[in-house]
């Protein structure tokens, strides 16, 4: 008889609850033992990790996976390992007056079991992240990579089952029936990362159990070019930011708002950008391909809509070659004269392709912005300290970078997460942490204190005390 979908991820939750209730408050030895297991599992199959996701891939940059997932992990391993001990260390905090001499004080306590649903795109960064935050906060930990990285979902499994008991830290595999069963369960905290719409549907199934979520989604996150900006500068970084993993980043800049008439120059230099990093395409180890061929046909599809609608179609091929059809890289593509009439302007893009869209002023791209939905990440160029400032309060995003792309968020020191439509919660350093802890507050009473003054039966001398503690308080 075949397994149910659910029955291999509930069972792990069984083991680790199980384990959980036998040690609710890891020491500060323990985590960091964990930590450092999993620090030696990145550094020891770095290679295989990177063969497993460019096969998942059909061809993805080594170094970016090393750097951007890689890179990052080991230094959120490392930060989380550094800062636990006074992470969790108890943390008085004030009382009022008229309690003295009792005290206050948070614990931090770890929730129990984590699930972490984990993404295609970055399948190291959006596993490993999230579960060395779990980690440090004292929890156990069952992972659900994506599908559609079958050859690093299967590594990682291996490379967890060697490296940490079941009751630790574990791996589920499966299909989206396994998926939809695992975020069913009756986990103590679940952290999603993924598209808005799916997230909508796992906000709802851990609603049933009440289990509370942290969701990591997207949104179409724009890029603010402003007069004040030098193209020169800022074009290699936008076309960098954009083409990173192929454009298939949940924080990529979405398209891009230049002033009127400004436009065909930043196509100019974003080629002249483009051709620098990239001089060839077809087979070019550097450059990433579309994960799947359904997602390619999906972005054709997009320029091809887009096209159809009056859009100026930018084909960035450096050296002219045609890409062989088994071959899944997408030459990147400039879409101008975009507009919300058109598919591109209406999905979040997930692709080597960049809209550009010109506005009359700064007023028209604030308005631009805030007609949509609130964006994972935004982005602003230029030296006009007083049009940034009313960037960062006219709008909402969850994290933002000014004069570049990407950069905000792999800062251990600030949090990372959504707003809105792009997802609710954050992590990263002390946030993940505190993400995956209880912050239980404790009053110690004093021996000797006034309390007994409340008490009944009242009467007059109760009367004027709380008379006295309506002024104070």
């Amino acid at each position: 008889m075949m397994n149910e979908p659910g029955q291999e991820p509930a069972r792990l939750l069984s083991v680790q609850r199980a384990a959980f209730e036998k040690d609710r408050s890891p020491s500060r030895a323990a985590r960091v033992a964990r930590l450092d297991r999993l620090l030696k599992l990145v550094d020891d199959h770095e290679t295989e990790i990177a063969q497993a996701i460019d096969a998942d891939f059909g061809g993805r940059s080594s170094h970016e996976t090393r750097l951007a997932e890689l890179f990052v992990v080991r230094g959120g391993i490392r930060h989380a390992r550094a800062h636990v001990g006074r992470w969790m260390a108890p943390r008085r905090v004030p009382t009022a007056l008229h309690f003295l001499p009792a005290r206050n004080e948070l614990l931090a306590q770890p929730l129990g079991v984590v699930g972490i649903v984990s993404p295609w795109n970055y399948p190291v960064l959006l596993s490993l992240g999230p579960a060395l935050a779990a980690l440090a906060a004292g929890n156990r930990v069952v992972i659900k990579p994506s599908e559609s990285t079958p050859a690093f979902a299967d590594l990682l499994q291996r490379l967890v089952r060697t490296t940490f008991p079941e009751e630790e830290l574990a791996v589920a595999t499966g299909g989206a029936d396994v998926g939809r069963a695992f975020v069913g369960l009756p986990f103590d905290h679940l952290f999603f990362t993924g598209s808005t719409a799916v997230g909508r549907q796992v906000a709802q199934a851990a609603a049933a159990n009440l289990v509370p979520v942290t969701l990591e989604l997207g949104g179409k996150s724009p890029a603010i070019v402003d007069a004040s900006c030098d193209l020169d500068e800022a074009a290699p970084r936008l076309a960098y930011g954009k083409l990173l993993n192929a454009g298939q980043t949940c924080i990529a800049p979405d398209y891009v708002l230049v002033p009127e008439g400004r436009a065909d120059a930043l196509v100019d230099r974003l080629s002249t950008a483009i051709a620098r990093m990239y001089p060839t395409l077809a087979g070019n180890p550097d450059y990433t391909a579309i994960v799947s061929a359904r997602h390619r046909a999906r972005l054709v599809d997009l320029v091809a809509d887009a096209r159809s609608l009056g859009a100026r179609i930018v084909e960035v091929k450096p050296a002219g070659e045609s890409i062989a059809p088994d071959d899944r890289r997408l030459a990147p593509t400039i879409v101008v004269g975009a507009n919300r009439t058109m598919r591109v302007m209406q999905e979040e893009i997930f692709g080597p392709v960049l809209p550009i869209v010109e506005v009359r002023s700064l007023d028209d791209a604030l308005a631009f912005v805030n007609a949509g939905e609130r964006p994972l990440a935004l982005y602003w160029f230029g030296r006009d300290a007083t049009n940034r400032d009313r960037v960062l309060a006219q709008t909402h995003a969850g994290g933002v970078t000014i004069n570049d792309c990407l950069w905000h968020m792999p800062q251990e020191h600030q949090p990372f997460g959504g707003i809105g439509a792009s997802g609710m919660g954050a992590y990263h350093g002390k946030w993940g942490f505190d993400t995956f802890s209880h912050r239980k507050p404790v009053f110690h009473q004093a021996r000797f204190n006034g309390g007994f003054m409340l008490r009944p039966p009242y009467g007059a001398t109760f009367e004027r005390l709380l008379g006295v503690l309506k002024r104070v308080t």
